[in-house]
């Protein structure tokens, strides 16, 4: 039977997905900090589901002593507060793919199976909001101008009170 690492520092969310991955023919490793998550992990894991904020810290920081354990290991960033920055963070530290919450048990097996063939093939996963869309594209584009909403705003094509608002009903 393989198993899988599942590390997820909402206990009630790990209990559920753990009986779901255990119905489709895993055992289930389940810690909910990066410590735990260490200390269940080893190199014959078959995968690993790594949560991006586990509490007081973050699961990116397992990833790469994951990936040092087992570099073929697939392993799946599992996250609430998906952006673009840390898909992109996550993949750079070991993650084969990342996916939002909520995410059913069959596509988190599809995700993780799909390192065999082809680690990048589409999932059908539900689009980001157009809200959140817009409030990540402020944001990073506010961040390129160190926080300058004046520059900020010019680069966007709007005015700074505008911009202002947008920060205000964002935060």
């Amino acid at each position: 039977m393989p198993v899988l690492l599942l590390v997820d520092d909402d206990r009630t969310f790990a209990r559920v997905l753990g009986r779901a991955l255990g119905r489709r023919g895993f055992e289930v490793r389940v810690a909910h900090d990066t410590e735990g998550g260490l200390a269940q992990a080893d190199a014959h894991l078959a995968g690993a589901v790594v949560d991006l904020q586990l509490g007081g810290g973050s699961g990116l920081a397992l990833l790469p002593q994951l990936r040092a354990l087992n570099a073929a290991m697939p392993i799946l960033m599992l996250t609430g507060y998906a952006s673009i920055d840390t898909a992109v963070q996550a993949v750079k530290l070991g993650a084969d793919n990342y996916l939002t919450k909520p995410a059913t048990a069959d596509v988190i097996v599809a995700a993780l199976g799909c390192r065999a063939s082809n680690a990048w093939a589409p999932l059908r996963a539900a689009p980001l909001p157009l809200g959140r869309l817009q409030s990540e594209h402020i944001r990073r584009v506010l961040d390129e101008h160190d926080g300058n909403i004046s520059g900020a705003a010019r680069a966007l094509n709007m005015h700074r009170r505008t911009l202002q608002r947008k920060l205000a009903r964002f935060a």
